[in-house]
């Protein structure tokens, strides 16, 4: 979308459009635009509606209902922070009393519409012009929050008079690959993290596989999963270090959110006991493992694998891992395993891994499963030998 397509778009006419389109369905988007063309719409503005209405339906993963109010671009999308996380966010310059916040790479403007929905004042700044305009749109309803076009690195805070600072630096190249090194993001990380110098509460949402030898020593590092996906990472300072400065996971189920922060914890290693916990992502990504394990009353199977095993089920932050009950275990051996399984009439299995370069394909023929029955395994290492575990969910 250009900037004469956005125009037709936030026309009367273009608006009034947007609003009755049909939810979008990509087998129905062809008719519904000769249709359009054949009632006199302009071609340029059915394009745009349409792109609209099938960005606002991808949206919904993120948004939820707001999406039918906003505007989008592709990549601006890709980058928007979950509403959901975005509260989390908000909460903490909420608490830290903030009263106005820089977003200094503002996007499509999820961040500062969630900062402003809590009542703070936002001066959301975007360097490009199409996606600054849309941020505009999307903020439209708060009268405390200001988009402005331009280079956020740039913007004098002693003089806008902010006291707190967000930044979501860009991720990706033009041509869509991720930028791993934070040094290749845009505005590089370091010139962000500069800027705590001069305002003390910084906020810098980070790509989740940032090493943890990048981290400031001042900083809360926290790991943030979305029913089961790990999203990404963000880095607070100053007052809105809520936690403290060190490593934290966030995992969000639903409605519910649980925080796990480092308590220093030293994880043990022992036998296979009846459960088997999958810690969520974030937990890993965070290296609190121990932390989990140590919560749950358990202890890892191997001292290099993600996996917890208990004695007894754990009630104990039940969001943070998935439990397995342990049904069977035995030495990797393919030969072994089918005769196992045959023996039980299993013809499906599912295939969990960690720690072996078996993949769960090459497995599954290898195995010519016959049967109507099912069985979860897992495929990991015990005490640094390769183990099959044969689990149910609990």
């Amino acid at each position: 979308m250009d900037a004469s397509a956005l125009s037709k778009l936030l026309s009367p006419e273009g608006w009034a459009l947007l609003g009755v389109l049909p939810p979008y369905h990509p087998d129905a988007a062809m008719a519904i635009s000769e249709r359009l063309r054949g009632e006199g719409f302009d071609t340029e503005l059915v394009a745009a509606a349409l792109t609209q209405s099938r960005l606002r339906a991808k949206a919904h993963e993120k948004f939820g209902d707001f999406a039918e109010g906003m505007l989008f671009t592709p990549e601006g999308l890709e980058q928007a922070t979950r509403l959901t996380v975005a509260a989390h966010h908000a909460q903490r310059y909420r608490k830290a009393g903030s009263e106005r916040v820089a977003d200094l790479t503002c996007g499509i403007g999820a961040d500062s519409l969630a900062v402003a929905g809590m009542g703070i004042g936002v001066l959301a700044v975007e360097i490009d012009e199409l996606t600054a305009a849309l941020a505009t749109v999307n903020l439209r309803h708060f009268e405390h929050a200001e988009v402005r076009h331009g280079d956020g690195m740039a913007v004098d805070l002693e003089a806008e008079g902010v006291d707190a600072v967000f930044a979501d630096p860009a991720r990706r190249t033009r041509s869509g690959s991720r930028r791993h090194d934070p040094a290749a993001y845009a505005p590089p990380l370091d010139d962000v993290l500069a800027l705590r110098s001069r305002v003390p509460a910084l906020g810098v949402k980070v790509g989740p596989g940032i090493p943890h030898t990048a981290v400031p020593a001042d900083a809360e590092a926290q790991w943030v999963s979305v029913d089961g996906t790990v999203v990404e990472a963000g880095l607070w300072f100053g007052p809105l270090a809520s936690g403290g400065a060190g490593r934290s996971a966030l995992v969000v189920r639903g409605e519910t959110s649980t925080t796990l922060s480092d308590d220093g914890a030293h994880a043990a290693t022992g036998t296979l006991g009846g459960y088997l916990y999958e810690p969520d992502g974030a937990v890993i990504r965070a290296g609190l493992v121990a932390t989990l394990a140590d919560r749950l009353g358990g202890h890892l199977v191997d001292p290099t694998i993600a996996y917890i095993t208990t004695g007894t089920p754990s009630s104990a932050e039940p969001s943070l891992a998935t439990g397995y009950r342990v049904l069977d275990s035995m030495p990797f051996n393919v030969k072994r395993l089918r005769a196992y399984l045959r023996e039980r009439g299993v013809g499906r299995v599912t295939i969990k891994k960690r720690g072996t370069a078996v993949t769960p394909e090459a497995l599954r023929s290898q195995l010519a499963l016959k049967g109507d029955a099912s069985a979860t395994l897992v495929l990991t290492r015990i005490a640094g030998a390769q183990h099959v575990i044969v689990v149910e969910a609990l």
